[in-house]
């Protein structure tokens, strides 16, 4: 799994900051995470292994709302982050869940079935996925704008959020 989403990470920086980038970094993430995983063979610390498993949880879903896309479908990257998130949630909770689930399914089950669904939705959006045109990233495209209005000398704020890849026009 480690060399499956230091790949993963790879491809995403190819994706969204610069091809060659993308390229040459793959030897340095692979390296990381076999280095990680002998770490924890010879050692028996598992610090270094879950640095290389926990940053894609941040990363991804960071680069994918502050970088703009090179392709269409980018939101498909946060679903997946999202499941890998979920799959490292279920393994830390392994016991625990076979407790709740009176000893029908392990978190570790769980976990292997939601990383399952990483490469799922990477392959949907893959199938999906034209070049973007307009390069825009999610974080402009989700305007989210607070404005506060005062009514009769007490503070009333008024929150309101689009969430759209459709351009608005707004009118003065």
């Amino acid at each position: 799994m480690t060399v499956a989403f230091t790949s993963i990470v790879a491809i995403f920086i190819l994706e969204r900051i610069d091809e060659r980038k993308g390229t040459v970094s793959i030897i340095p993430l692979l390296l990381a995470g076999v280095i990680s995983i002998a770490y924890w063979r010879f050692f028996d610390d598992l610090r270094p292994y879950a640095l290389v498993q926990f940053v894609p949880c941040i990363a991804i879903p960071l680069m994918a709302i502050l970088l703009p896309p090179m392709y269409t479908h980018s939101l498909y990257w946060l679903w997946a982050a999202g499941f890998y998130l979920l799959a490292k949630v279920e393994e830390a909770a392994d016991k625990p869940i076979y407790k709740w689930t009176h000893h029908i399914v392990s978190g570790h089950t769980l976990k292997h079935l939601c990383a399952a669904m990483v490469p799922v939705f990477l392959t949907l959006m893959l199938a999906k996925r034209s070049i973007e045109i307009e390069r825009t990233s999610l974080f402009q495209t989700w305007k989210i704008s607070w404005t506060r209005i005062r009514k009769n000398d007490s503070e009333v704020e008024n929150y309101s959020s689009t969430y759209t890849s459709v351009p608005v026009v707004e009118t003065p």
